[in-house]
């Protein structure tokens, strides 16, 4: 469907020609028809796929003029990605001759100055972390959310996984009765489903994963590291692959500053994003990746659940995470909007029923090695596996049989 088949309002098309779109995507074909008739949404689909307009062209379609409260409420698991949010919403905000308020409520800004200024105002349309929601709504009192009709979360999942969903009830919970919620989520954890029943009666589940929860375009590459030296396998690895942008995954925060040293000393210019970065340094490392500074960046999960870095075109597992959901986050920062992606990780036998799970969600693995720094496929894994064994079960034998000599 073409964006010019919608009649949304005036501003708003202005808007729509300035980003340059034409067609609309398979998640915005399937949720703007249904937001725009006010109905509730589980929105499943793979990241990069549109789904932030999909609900931002609605929300300000159904937005009314001159109300004194907040109408809509969007959440966000993370400050760069309702930064993202809010940026995106004010762009469709700046073609409209009389504007919406829209207020950004995250940590690391000025409280005092939110709290005096909510003394006096109500935003029309309020984007933000559910912590610092919630402070304002619940502990401060000064952000009144009693007639909001519209909430959507976005990132549903890693809003769960990072303990807000508990906030996120207690503000839902002074909302009306027949509150619009609209919930948008890579993948919906089995966790969040009771929270999502208390609010949500027959809402309209559009799950556009197909069993594939990574992009079409996006190749997973295994490599087993058989026990040897991880960092030099990584330098093989950046040897053999010319990434536009690539981020080099690891599980802890002394993890990604020893690979950032390493590389470092092989001569690397390499960018690093972990929670031990102050404000001041996460926003000055983000500003040099955006500038093009760094061709790669060593990195924790905050970076793969927390923003949103256009051109990545590799992602390197350095170690796979625990949970297999986030491996999934983590791939969905490549391949987006339909371009080509890949997703280098390292594995060694003890990750074999990881890796089981994640073949059972629908990713399919290539088994490579580095070679004269190019890429080599070689044995699947199942086979080293039978191979592994039949070796055990004949020593195993072999052992029963010496000792009825």
């Amino acid at each position: 469907m073409a964006f010019l088949d919608y009649t949304f309002k005036d501003y708003i098309e202005q808007a729509i020609q300035d980003l340059q779109f034409k067609e609309a995507t398979a998640i915005q074909k399937a949720v703007i028809p249904l937001i725009l008739k006010g109905k509730s949404v589980i929105g499943q689909a793979v990241t990069g796929s549109g789904k932030t307009h999909a609900f931002l062209l609605p929300v300000f379609e159904r937005m009314e003029e001159d109300k004194r409260y907040p109408q809509v409420v969007i959440t966000s698991p993370t400050r760069e990605l309702a930064k993202q949010l809010y940026e995106m919403a004010q762009h469709i905000n700046s073609f409209k001759a009389n504007p919406f308020s829209i207020r950004l409520y995250v940590g690391g800004r000025d409280r005092e100055k939110e709290l005096d200024w909510l003394e006096k105002h109500q935003p029309d349309i309020v984007i933000g972390t559910p912590g610092r929601i919630w402070d304002l709504v619940i502990k401060e009192r000064k952000l009144f959310v009693h007639e909001c009709r519209t909430l959507i979360i976005d990132e549903a999942d890693m809003t769960f996984d990072t303990g807000f969903i508990v906030a996120l009830d207690q503000v839902a919970a002074l909302m009306p009765k027949n509150l619009q919620m609209c919930v948008f989520s890579a993948t919906i954890p089995e966790k969040l489903r009771p929270f999502l029943r208390k609010y949500m009666e027959h809402p309209e589940l559009i799950d556009l994963t197909k069993g594939q929860p990574t992009p079409a375009r996006l190749t997973h590459y295994l490599i087993n590291t058989k026990y040897r030296d991880k960092q030099r396998i990584l330098l093989k690895i950046m040897g053999a692959i010319n990434p536009f942008l690539a981020i080099i995954f690891a599980n802890t925060k002394q993890e990604v500053k020893d690979i950032a040293s390493f590389l470092r000393g092989e001569g690397m210019e390499v960018g690093e994003i972990h929670g031990d970065l102050s404000s001041r340094e996460r926003a000055r490392m983000m500003r040099a990746i955006r500038d093009l500074r760094y061709t790669y960046i060593v990195a924790t999960d905050i970076a793969a659940r927390g923003i949103d870095l256009p051109g990545v075109t590799h992602i390197i597992n350095y170690s796979l995470p625990k949970d297999h959901e986030f491996y999934i986050h983590r791939a969905g920062r490549t391949a987006r909007q339909e371009a080509d992606g890949v997703v280098i990780s390292l594995y060694d036998f003890d990750d074999e029923t990881y890796l089981d799970k994640l073949e059972a969600k629908g990713i399919r693995f290539s088994y490579i090695e580095i070679r004269n720094n190019e890429i080599v496929k070689t044995t699947p894994r199942k086979r080293r596996e039978r191979f592994v064994r039949r070796l055990q079960a004949q020593t195993k034998e072999r052992k029963k049989r010496l000792k009825t000599r």
